[in-house]
């Protein structure tokens, strides 16, 4: 699937409340399982985001790494819904999407996934369009590898995605595609959903008009 196409499905596809600020869907297409996360949807959310304190993410009483607060309690809200159809055996396949604040929450997502499903890590991929810093502080390779298969996709200009600043300690984890020209749009314009469709379907040399 083209870029283009998965993040036009992120827009679209309709979402479900975890009950807290992380909306989510699910999808199955035979043994692949598509996992995708809502971009902000009113105050609350945007209260998560900047709720940017780092926080400890901790596992059988060990930290492991530390991340952006808001974006990791967000998170941690919804992986109970999830964590069936993550585990489900038959899923040979997993390809996370999120859009801004969702973009965040699928980078957490994707750690789950390649922590809690050691079989599915080379068929793992996660996908984050406009998405902010989340991880804090620790850059070992031990931790950096759990995001060896996401991406970040980033409208060169997104202002979104240059927050929390590097300067207070936060970077991006797996790997950068930048997309878009400089000074094309403003740093919020580079951010509109239309724009960075418009930037996909340049840089795949298809036609979509949006």
């Amino acid at each position: 699937m083209k870029l283009y196409d998965l993040f036009e499905e992120c827009l679209r596809i309709p979402y479900s409340q975890s009950g807290g600020s992380a909306n989510y869907a699910t999808r199955r297409a035979g043994d692949t399982l598509y996992i995708f996360f809502e971009s902000s949807d009113g105050d609350a959310d945007w209260k998560v985001n900047m709720d940017f304190p780092a926080k400890a993410y901790k596992r059988m009483g060990r930290t492991v790494w530390l991340a952006h607060r808001g974006f990791l309690t967000a998170w941690k809200q919804t992986e109970p819904l999830l964590a069936d159809a993550i585990a489900d055996k038959t899923v040979g396949r997993i390809i996370i999407t999120g859009y801004s604040h969702g973009a965040a929450i699928a980078v957490l997502c994707h750690e789950y996934v390649w922590f809690n499903r050691p079989d599915l890590r080379p068929f793992l991929e996660g996908y984050g369009f406009g998405c902010p810093r989340v991880l804090w502080g620790m850059r070992s390779a031990a931790v950096r590898q759990r995001w060896a298969g996401f991406s970040v996709i980033r409208n060169i200009d997104d202002a979104i995605t240059h927050l929390p600043p590097a300067a207070l300690g936060y970077f991006h984890v797996g790997n950068m595609l930048e997309i878009g020209k400089k000074g094309k749009y403003s740093p919020i314009d580079a951010h509109r959903s239309e724009n960075i469709l418009s930037e996909l379907a340049a840089y795949e040399g298809i036609y979509a008009p949006v």
